[in-house]
């Protein structure tokens, strides 16, 4: 006798209809970020930083999901949403779809999406000279 399991909806229709929004956000950072550099308000280093963040939140997501399979010791959320707040949102994200790992919890991601909008505001205001340039510099 066969065994009869649940039917699963198609993957690809399903994800891409949720992948639009990040798709948009995602572009819309991309196209700031470019916008910062051409107009000199970013340093060009600013976006091997971003980049190194992301991979860095990517990474930590990652050890994390692996920790808390073995049984290990965990990765604090604050941890996780200061690595999205400081720009590494979108490798944050990446490792989310991935990993399978903490997207689900519904308090984990509304703080996750506080800390992108936040990210995105502070980078728009810097781009967009609403703090000056010296403040930013350090």
């Amino acid at each position: 006798m066969k065994r009869q399991g649940r039917r699963r909806e198609p993957v690809a229709s399903s994800s891409l209809s949720s992948m639009l929004p990040i798709a948009v956000l995602l572009l819309g950072y991309a196209g700031l970020l470019g916008y910062g550099v051409w107009t000199t308000r970013l340093p060009p280093i600013a976006l091997g930083v971003l980049l190194l963040i992301s991979l860095l939140a990517f990474a930590v997501y990652g050890f994390d999901k692996s920790a808390a399979q073995a049984g290990r010791w965990r990765t604090a959320e604050s941890t996780l949403h200061l690595l999205s707040l400081a720009g590494g949102w979108p490798g944050a994200w990446c490792a989310q779809r991935l990993f399978r790992h903490k997207s689900r919890k519904a308090s984990f991601m509304a703080v996750y999406w506080a800390t992108v909008l936040l990210n995105m505001a502070a980078v728009a205001a810097w781009v967009g000279k609403l703090l000056p340039a010296s403040l930013l510099a350090g």
